[in-house]
């Protein structure tokens, strides 16, 4: 469901996982598109026709203030159901996809991808089995700028620039926010700063600020962006045996410490889209009652949670001045 850049990336995943399967293809609003629609076997126009198809999973790829609208009636269909992220921009919304989720039993996940990169899932072994020690600080950045992410799209007609569809650092940025909570157990948010420059001229924030604390007193800092010329995404652990420091891009990781600097992981040639693959393939597996990693509904609902604290915070820095 949806028509956007990720929703044919999961159309084209699923043709290669499936060869031999029907695929079909919604529009957000339900419109006819006039341009053709790759990987795609049919088109439909509502959900009720989804339903009546009797799919066998459906990945909710559309805004994400619509994921409640389009989510909440194929759970009740009990229909399996991926959401890409962020699940909802709003607490209610995702409160309603949780109640639809347990009333019916029905298997859902979230397209949190960044979990599949090897690196993260060393990385959160790592800091399991303590390798650095008490945490004391981590330090997380993300930066790109917004005009390059769709060259052949003006970026301010782009969902990511549009209040409306759920756009700005916060809610496009928040695989952040999600790996921050994943890594660190919950956050409890002391600062934001949420701020729109002059150069983009969005109606949304293109750079936020976050100052949280751990239930450990570690200090979290998280710095999202749409300016980055030169895409940046790296983050650090500094703990009291030493320091991991990750940079998602290159998928590597590096330990710092008194007498060495190691490299822990390395794989920069490792192809992205199998992030996608493996999320697909462990989503089936959660279908199926089979061991999976998917994203808890929770989880995903806390990251909504947190934003709402972040925008409070901000909201509270504002008043003060």
């Amino acid at each position: 469901m949806g028509l956007g850049n990720i929703a044919a990336r999961h159309r084209h995943n699923l043709k290669l996982m499936f060869t031999t399967v029907e695929l079909l293809a919604m529009s957000a609003s339900g419109r006819v598109p006039n341009e053709n629609i790759s990987d795609c076997d049919r088109l439909v126009t509502s959900i009720d026709e989804l339903i009546q198809a009797e799919v066998e999973l459906v990945i909710v790829a559309s805004p994400a203030p619509y994921h409640a609208q389009h989510a909440i009636p194929l759970i009740e269909a009990g229909i399996p159901t991926l959401i890409e992220k962020p699940v909802t921009t709003s607490v209610e919304d995702a409160r309603a996809i949780k109640h639809a989720m347990v009333l019916h039993k029905t298997p859902v996940s979230i397209g949190y991808c960044l979990r599949y990169l090897p690196s993260a899932k060393k990385l959160k072994a790592l800091l399991g089995e303590g390798l650095i020690g008490s945490l004391y600080n981590a330090n997380i950045e993300i930066g790109q700028y917004l005009p390059d992410w769709r060259p052949n799209k003006d970026y301010k007609d782009s969902v990511s620039a549009q209040k409306a569809l759920g756009g700005g650092a916060l809610y496009e940025l928040s695989h952040e926010l999600d790996y921050a909570q994943w890594l660190l157990g919950p956050l409890e948010i002391q600062c934001a700063i949420l701020r729109t420059s002059e150069e983009l001229a969005l109606n949304v924030e293109d750079m936020a600020d976050v100052l949280a604390l751990t239930e450990a007193n570690a200090v979290a800092t998280i710095h999202l962006d749409f300016l980055q010329r030169k895409a940046y995404r790296k983050c650090s652990f500094i703990g009291s045996k030493g320091r991991i420091e990750w940079d998602l891009l290159l998928n590597k990781l590096t330990l710092i410490t008194a007498t060495e600097c190691s490299v822990l992981f390395d794989d920069d040639k490792w192809d992205r889209n199998n992030m996608y693959l493996e999320m697909i393939s462990d989503f089936i597996q959660m279908i199926n009652n089979k061991p999976h990693t998917c994203i808890p509904f929770i989880e995903a609902e806390n990251t909504v949670h947190l934003i709402e604290q972040i925008k409070l915070q901000s909201n509270k820095s504002r008043e003060v001045k």
